[in-house]
């Protein structure tokens, strides 16, 4: 029996940590294999479990977020454990990232492992690519990065895009001017935006223009300086449509692409420009990537179940561990290009040879052809 043993910093961060009724300490037993003691006399919790390894990751974790609760002086929530919990069953040390503090005193923070590098990433990066599945949190905590950046004054406007493309139906000709036309591509943005700000807050900003919600084809010809721009659902992008996003960008401005490249609604040989941008730009050390899996799914838990029977077994998934994260856009790339590595790559800096440079299969059966589309249009205008 291997048992290590860790100084208890107070009885307020024990309570904290341990959780209501000792919820969080049954949670970190079950997970990680260990049985824990709280010696009151010595003031040292006692961990031990018949695998050394499991009781150096207890010990390691309790230490952790005692320090964590020190700091914040709140209790430990559950997403905060589970974040927890993921990060050291995959190695890792333990993040502590900073929340991302919005108006009306709302703090925003990451729920699981992916999420917390994800937050790290873009305090880091002048140009983040994040891809995943739906619920992972990618356009949600982006746009919580660029309010918390409009509330400090470090940029003067948010800039949020996206392209209207009809998922799958043709909705005709929609009614009123050209707000009203676009509101319905353009919702989901919105409701990320109110739910950081105050509505007559949001309203203000939009009437000052200090944020702008449009649709892609409104940002030719612009050069944004000091802004925060965001293109949601960047898988629905043309290859042209990428490269004049991405050379809008200015001075003291920040770029996010996010996207999800096994739910593109473009035609059937227009390739995306999001895969195209994986392609091109792998090797910019200045760009940040990122891959949010499964795991990071935060919806109704039904989502995650949904997501894993759309893209497969979890044996099958190519998403890498937490933090040395391969930037992969689908988990058929790895086998449609043999030369791709699979060693981790750092968040940081991630190694060219990750990317499959000219194979992209889809991962969803959607009809059609495993092979490579290329948007003739796209290419025809860009030669000339």
């Amino acid at each position: 029996m291997e048992e290590l043993s860790i100084a208890i910093l107070s009885g307020r961060v024990l309570q904290n940590v341990l959780g209501p009724s000792d919820e969080h300490l049954r949670k970190i037993r079950k997970e990680l294999g260990v049985r824990v003691v709280v010696d009151a006399e010595k003031g040292k919790l006692i961990v031990r479990s018949d695998d050394p390894e499991a009781t150096k990751r207890g010990a390691y974790l309790l230490e952790q977020l005692q320090r964590w609760s020190d700091r914040e002086g709140k209790p430990l929530d559950a997403d905060d454990l589970r974040r927890a919990l993921d990060e050291v069953k995959r190695g890792e040390e333990v993040s502590t990232v900073k929340p991302f503090e919005v108006y009306g005193g709302k703090t925003i923070r990451p729920k699981t492992a992916g999420q917390a590098k994800y937050c790290e990433m873009l305090r880091k990066r002048e140009i983040c690519f994040c891809a995943g599945p739906a619920g992972t949190g990618k356009t949600y905590l982006a746009v919580a990065r660029a309010v918390e950046a409009l509330r400090l004054g470090e940029i003067r406007k948010i800039v949020l895009v996206r392209p209207a493309v009809e998922a799958g139906e043709n909705l005709g000709f929609l009614p009123g001017d050209l707000s009203e036309k676009i509101n319905p591509y353009l919702r989901p943005l919105f409701d990320s935006l109110a739910d950081m700000t105050q509505a007559d807050m949001l309203r203000q900003f939009m009437e000052d223009s200090k944020v702008e919600v449009i649709p892609l084809a409104y940002m030719r010809g612009r050069t944004l300086n000091d802004a925060h721009i965001i293109l949601d659902e960047a898988q629905n992008t043309s290859v042209s449509q990428m490269k004049m996003f991405l050379t809008r960008m200015g001075w003291n401005s920040r770029v996010v692409v996010c996207g999800d490249a096994t739910q593109s609604d473009l035609g059937r040989r227009v390739k995306s420009g999001l895969v195209d941008a994986f392609e091109r730009l792998r090797g910019v050390k200045e760009i940040g990537w990122l891959t949010l899996g499964r795991a990071d799914v935060v919806r109704h838990a039904l989502v995650q179940k949904i997501v894993e029977a759309y893209e497969g077994s979890p044996e099958s998934e190519d998403y890498s561990g937490v933090g040395s994260r391969d930037f992969s856009v689908s988990t058929a790339i790895a086998s449609a290009a043999p030369t791709v590595s699979t060693a981790p790559a750092s968040s940081e800096n991630v190694d060219s040879t990750a990317f499959a440079p000219n194979a992209w299969k889809t991962s969803v059966d959607d009809g059609r052809r495993d092979e490579l589309y290329y948007d003739e249009d796209d290419e025809a205008s860009e030669r000339n």
